[in-house]
């Protein structure tokens, strides 16, 4: 078995070598009929370049001979045709036939260019017979257009509109389509709204019909602006322009407000490169004549609007109003009253009346805001700072001027002497109602003046005269506060001079006294609880803390001075102790540490008057007198009625 194994594997490997001898030969084989091929195919691609090159040139040539031959054609047929109008009769189907009217166009137009060319002498006829024949064929394109537009057949306009194309009437064209595009486009009574909507509907079928669609709906929007919107701005604004200049004022900010609106619409359609300038040359034409004098218009109206305010306020408080010297004396006046504090002029009696109304200044305020708004929108950018700074000085003229300074002023004058016995003080609700006022002024200020001139050197002219006003009515509020503050100590005065009596502090039974405290005190308490709340109710902020401390410093003052008056028994004493006790009661309600430190001073003072002798020393050395002055201990001790009891001096010194 192994022989005969080896004997098939021997005779396997001798075929194996055989086939694979066969195998080399023939791949050799093919190679060499690849190589061939190869060969074959160059050469084959190298003749199919050579004559792809010759077939090229051949087309140039033939290109070459067939150009000159179809513009020798095309001569020969305008010639054809310049032969019929020389002969005066038109015989081609193409001039009779009212279909081929397209390429009836196509010739005469070409025509026309030619017999521009010619001598005039010698061709005169024939050149007006094709000028002839060219304004029919224009009339009839045109006319054509004009029922195909009536007609909405949108691919018959686009045919016609390229065959006028290369006429003189294209633009004629475009008008037709204009004027047709509007009948009927005005039904409603927003003219802005109107417009709107035509220019959108053309805006989405000009581009089917014309080749320039940019052009066309530019030239609609202009003939929309032009004549439509320019004839209804006139219309609105001419008739009032003279006789109301409100009611010009607000068409005016109206129309112009809605045409820009319409501009803004406009800005989403294709214009041209530049349609921003070109929008705004538009609207510029329509209100140039109303632009110009605009700011005099606004600033007469109003000032002649806010002095009719004051003036119907003034009318119906039957009150003439005063006038308020100006110059040299007037600032000398101003001048002493700030130094003295001491009324100038006789006092007027106000009965009441602030002359301050809040419904007056939400007019004014109202007023000008209206004023800042149109100067916003109809103001050139160069010079909306200078003419907003213009319409604040009004407001400044006619609400801080005219109004809150003659109040001030009126105010000023109404205050009392100190001395007056019953005065009314109505400064105090002037007071409230310029800090109102005062709030209001500010607010319009940032909200409505400062976005006009933020960017402009105007603002730091508006912030410096803001400034010259404001200090200018806080220093006469400060003068009335400081005046009326007078008068409220001179009425406490007079209560205390009326009420208070000798032999409330030296009874004349010690041992029968049934008052808590004297009725002077009572009267004083209740007066001073009443101008306190006053004064919180016409003051905020630090305002009221500031005044209160002025007012209970002289409140205390005046109580001091009051207790050195009098001689003081025992029971006296313990009574004038309870009336200070009440006062630091009072001056509680002030909230302000330092008034009440010194009532308590004040308390501890009047201890004085009822302490035994023994113990004067160590009560003088206590916590709350130890720091004062020995003088004015000494002051207190010596309103005792026993002070000249030998004991009691020895005590003290």
């Amino acid at each position: 078995m192994d022989e005969r194994i080896q004997r098939k594997v021997e005779k396997l490997e001798q075929q194996c070598q055989k086939e694979a001898k066969e195998f080399a030969k023939k791949v050799q084989e093919l190679q060499k009929s690849n190589q061939v091929a190869f060969l074959h195919f160059q050469e084959l691609d190298e003749h199919i370049s050579y004559v792809a090159t010759k077939v090229c040139h051949l087309g140039d040539q033939l290109e070459g001979v067939n150009t000159p031959r179809q513009r020798a054609v095309e001569a020969q047929k305008l010639m054809k045709y310049f032969n019929e109008f020389l002969d005066g009769e038109l015989k081609s189907d193409v001039f009779i036939n009212s279909e081929k009217i397209k390429e009836a166009a196509d010739i005469i137009q070409k025509l026309h260019l030619i017999a521009q060319e010619l001598p005039f002498d010698r061709f005169s006829e024939v050149k007006s017979k094709i000028a002839s024949k060219y304004h029919d064929l224009e009339c009839q394109l045109i006319q054509e257009f004009t029922s195909a537009q009536r007609r909405g057949e949108i691919s018959r306009m686009r045919e016609v509109a390229a065959v006028l194309l290369h006429f003189k009437g294209y633009s004629h064209c475009v008008d037709v389509y204009i004027k047709q595009c509007q009948e009927g486009a005005y039904l409603r009574n927003d003219i802005f709204e109107d417009a709107a909507v035509l220019c959108q509907r053309v805006n989405k079928q000009v581009g089917d019909i014309f080749s320039n669609p940019e052009t066309v709906l530019a030239k609609l929007i202009q003939n929309v602006f032009e004549i439509k919107l320019q004839s209804f701005v006139k219309e609105q604004l001419e008739e009032c322009r003279k006789s109301d200049a409100e009611q010009y004022l607000k068409n005016l900010y109206d129309l112009y407000t809605r045409t820009s609106s319409l501009s803004s619409k406009l800005m989403e359609f294709n214009l041209g490169t530049d349609k921003q300038t070109f929008l705004s040359k538009l609207i510029k034409s329509i209100f140039i004549s109303y632009l110009e004098n605009y700011i005099e218009v606004e600033t007469g109206y109003l000032k002649s609007r806010s002095a009719m305010i004051l003036q119907r306020y003034y009318d119906s408080k039957n009150h003439q109003k005063r006038s308020i010297g100006t110059g040299g004396i007037q600032d000398l006046k101003e001048r002493i009253r700030q130094r003295t504090n001491l009324p100038l002029g006789p006092s007027i009696d106000t009965h009441g009346e602030t002359f301050l109304s809040q419904e007056v200044v939400v007019n004014l305020l109202q007023e000008t805001k209206q004023a800042f708004e149109r100067c916003h929108r109809l103001s050139d950018p160069s010079d909306l700072p200078r003419n907003a700074f213009r319409i604040f000085t009004i407001l400044v003229e006619f609400l801080c001027i005219e109004h809150i300074d003659y109040a001030l002023e009126t105010g000023l004058a109404g205050i009392p002497s100190s001395d007056s016995r019953n005065a009314n003080l109505y400064f105090l609700d002037v007071v409230q109602q310029a800090n109102t006022i005062f709030h209001l002024f500010d607010k319009q200020f940032n909200d409505h003046l400062m976005p006009l001139i933020s960017s402009s050197p105007k603002l730091s002219e508006c912030l410096q005269k803001k400034k010259e006003i404001i200090e200018q009515m806080e220093m006469k509020l400060d003068t009335g506060i400081d005046r009326t503050l007078n008068c409220m100590i001179g009425q406490m005065k007079h209560i205390l001079a009326a009420e208070q009596k000798k032999t409330d502090f030296k009874p004349e039974d010690e041992n029968n006294v049934l008052i808590q405290y004297t009725n002077a005190c009572v009267k004083v308490c209740a007066y001073v609880r009443k101008q306190v709340e006053k004064i919180k109710n016409s003051m905020d902020g630090k305002n009221v803390d500031t005044v209160l401390m002025e007012l209970g410093v002289r409140f205390h003052r005046l109580i001091y001075e009051h207790l050195q008056q009098y001689s003081y028994s025992c029971m006296g004493g313990m009574l004038a102790i309870c009336d200070v006790a009440e006062y630091r009661k009072c001056a509680k309600d002030f909230k302000i540490p330092m008034v009440l430190h010194l009532f308590d001073t004040l308390h501890a003072l009047c201890n004085l008057l009822v302490v035994a002798p023994d113990n004067l020393k160590q009560v003088c050395s206590g916590e709350q007198l130890a720091n004062l002055d020995k003088n004015i201990l000494h002051s207190f001790v010596q309103l005792r009625a026993d002070y000249r009891s030998a004991r009691l001096a020895r005590h003290f010194s």
